[in-house]
């Protein structure tokens, strides 16, 4: 690694950790007993849940993305932070939402008990439904300094990515493949709609932001794809290379439930080069930004290279 590179991923480093505690303080402020204007109140237990799922650690990338896309295009860095949160809420959701006992069936995420662990199911089903909901009130809340057309596109954009064609569509998709032995084809559409949808509408969301034009906003929704088949491939292969102390949760789960994954199908040595040919993908879109697109960059190269 020459000097140059090595410096370039210390800057990295050091954005993504001060993105990922001014997200973390974003939370926390947010996720308070003070009830807003139209709230009743918030429940104490429910809101208790709501906090172990998603003041757990991690490296908030998705917000991390929102804002640094946000930025590389000019646009507000502190409404950014509040789309970042809310899609960090919405994220967190699906982590709780996957840890159940009729989904993923985990103990642990990022090292702690998941939240029907330290609670119990129904708080952790409910907790789950009430940062979903959260997510969309943070976008359409004053505090988020957008016009109304952009939080139109915020908020379509985000259901659009998170729900029965993305996300959660995805998640069943996960499920009947445990039975059914995918192709290659299916994986990849499996794996695009459910962990990929939510990185792309980061990368969009961070356009949307800016009030960029519309080929800049097609262009971050391709670059968002992109690292979205990276981040998954180089999970399905931290599954099978890495250990539950280093990964914060239970691995080679995937291939004790039967699930179908690129790496199942290919081989480590394949993953390893396909990751390589994502992150050049990924990098070359970013090639019109220039400088401006360095931490993006970084970002593509991180998101294939994870350990954890």
């Amino acid at each position: 690694m020459t000097s140059e590179t090595s410096h370039s991923a210390a800057v990295f480093e050091k954005r993504l950790r001060d993105s990922a505690a001014e997200t973390q303080a974003a939370l926390v402020a947010m996720l308070n007993g003070d009830a807003l204007a139209d709230e009743t109140v918030r429940p104490s237990n429910l809101l208790a849940a709501m906090r172990h799922g998603t003041l757990n650690g991690g490296k908030r990338l998705r917000p991390f993305l929102v804002r640094e896309t946000a930025a590389m295009l000019g646009g507000n860095a502190a409404a950014a932070l509040r789309v970042g949160v809310a899609l960090e809420c919405l994220h967190c959701y699906s982590l709780i939402h996957d840890d159940l006992p009729a989904m993923d069936d985990d103990d642990l995420r990022r090292g702690q008990p998941t939240v029907h662990k330290a609670y119990d199911e129904a708080t952790a089903i409910l907790a789950g439904d009430a940062l979903l909901t959260y997510a969309f009130d943070i976008i359409a809340a004053p505090e988020t300094d957008f016009s109304d057309r952009q939080k139109i596109e915020l908020v379509l954009a985000l259901s659009r990515a998170a729900g029965m064609g993305g996300m959660v569509g995805g998640q069943v998709l996960d499920i009947e493949a445990e039975k059914t032995h995918p192709n290659e084809a299916d994986i990849v559409t499996l794996q695009a709609m459910k962990t990929g949808a939510l990185l792309r509408f980061a990368c969009e969301a961070g356009a949307i932001a800016a009030g960029a034009s519309a080929a800049d906003r097609q262009t971050m929704r391709k670059f968002g794809e992109t690292v979205g088949l990276s981040f998954q491939l180089a999970d399905d292969l931290l599954d099978v290379t890495s250990d539950a102390a280093t990964l914060g949760k239970a691995t080679g789960k995937d291939a004790g439930r039967g699930k179908g994954t690129l790496v199942a199908l290919h081989g480590t040595e394949w993953a390893e080069k396909r990751l390589d040919a994502l992150t050049e993908e990924a990098e070359n879109l970013l090639s019109p930004y220039g400088e401006k697109a360095a931490i993006l960059r970084q970002a593509a190269r991180f998101i294939a290279d994870r350990k954890s």
